[in-house]
């Protein structure tokens, strides 16, 4: 860090954009480095306007990445949440669309080699403790943003950048199910507390008087539905061991209705307290693991594809659908899932806080 301010790339990652940084830019001390990243983004204050944030969760966002020292792994990544309208930074989750982004900016940053043709980059996630394998287009052994590649909420097209998880059951509550069920009941409701990558309680929309196929600007207005929600939210958390979560970013909760698009499901999620425009990468993960539960309350609503061992479905949200592809083992438990991202570099260089 210097008086002239701290290196910094600016990406897009899937559906999300924020702030790359190597994690010897940022001060070591996590309060310093928080107090930093407030003044960055430009938190709080609804429009961020004295920083880089873009007034909405989904565009105040933080990836710290560091050549990792661990057996089999290229780099480490911390991902930070800055709150908009409140003085919070949290690591209380992962991302999975901000992750998109740090395999490119690990190379361009020469934590990693390109290789010719395409590059894999083994990334471990701090947040979680679990591994995910990024897959970079690097033609010229460089990397390149440009393709084919459209994802829904995204215009325009890029290179293809797929990303495989594995291991990521109970990453944030220590059990895919942290209750052992896969349905309970929480304020007279049916729901999944499920976690494989990003804990989220997962609920019928139906059963809330509402069809789940409403805009997310209808949905956030609608003030009694967001405190049943809320309500629900609170009592969810210590059930998914995350203790108080009434300051704390997880669980999502994701209405489900049945698909309208030939998907698998359709969803609106909730962030927790704005409507997501789409549905993160990890939440995908989530939801789409719920679906082959059976008992629970999306499986009986999921248009499922099998193939073997594999399952194809397709989470259809309010700007169009992820793909999760899931790996089943011999008893029917996911064990790998894989999804098709994005990513583009917006500007690098310095950024001040």
């Amino acid at each position: 860090m210097s008086d002239n301010g701290v290196r910094c790339m600016w990406m897009r990652g899937g559906t999300s954009k924020g702030g790359y940084f190597l994690a010897s830019d940022l001060p070591a001390d996590p309060a310093a480095r928080d107090a930093f990243l407030l003044r960055v983004m430009g938190s709080p204050d609804p429009r961020q306007i004295d920083g880089m944030g873009g007034a909405d969760p989904l565009t105040s966002k933080v990836a710290v990445v560091g050549k990792s020292a661990r057996p089999g792994v290229d780099v480490d990544y911390l991902f930070l949440q800055v709150f908009v309208d409140r003085p919070v930074v949290t690591d209380a989750q992962n991302c999975g669309n901000i992750l998109a982004g740090v395999a490119p900016f690990a190379i361009e940053r020469g934590l990693v080699a390109a290789r010719e043709g395409g590059t894999d980059v083994r990334i471990f996630m701090e947040n979680t403790g679990q591994v995910a394998v990024a897959s970079v287009a690097t033609p010229g052994s460089a990397v390149t943003y440009e393709g084919e590649v459209r994802i829904d909420g995204v215009p325009g097209t890029s290179a293809a950048l797929p990303i495989l998880f594995e291991d990521t059951a109970g990453s944030s509550c220590g059990a895919l199910l942290p209750t052992g069920n896969a349905a309970d009941e929480v304020e007279g409701i049916s729901v999944t507390l499920i976690d494989n990558g990003m804990p989220c309680v997962v609920l019928r929309a139906q059963d809330f008087g509402i069809t789940g196929y409403e805009e997310p600007a209808e949905l956030e207005a609608n003030a009694a539905l967001r405190e049943r929600l809320e309500t629900i939210r609170r009592k969810a958390g210590p059930m998914m061991n995350l203790g108080d979560v009434a300051q704390k970013s997880v669980p999502k909760l994701t209405l489900v209705a049945p698909p309208r698009n030939g998907g698998a499901i359709s969803t609106r999620t909730f962030i927790p307290h704005r409507c997501h425009s789409s549905i993160g990468v990890l939440g995908a993960v989530s939801v789409a693991t719920a679906c082959l539960l059976p008992g629970s309350p999306a499986a009986a609503l999921a248009n499922v594809w099998e193939d073997g061992q594999r399952r194809a479905l397709s989470i259809e949200h309010p700007t169009g659908e992820m793909t999760v592809l899931a790996t089943l083992d011999d008893s029917g438990a996911v064990v790998s899932a894989a999804i098709l991202r994005t990513a583009r570099k917006l500007f690098d260089g310095m950024v001040f806080g």
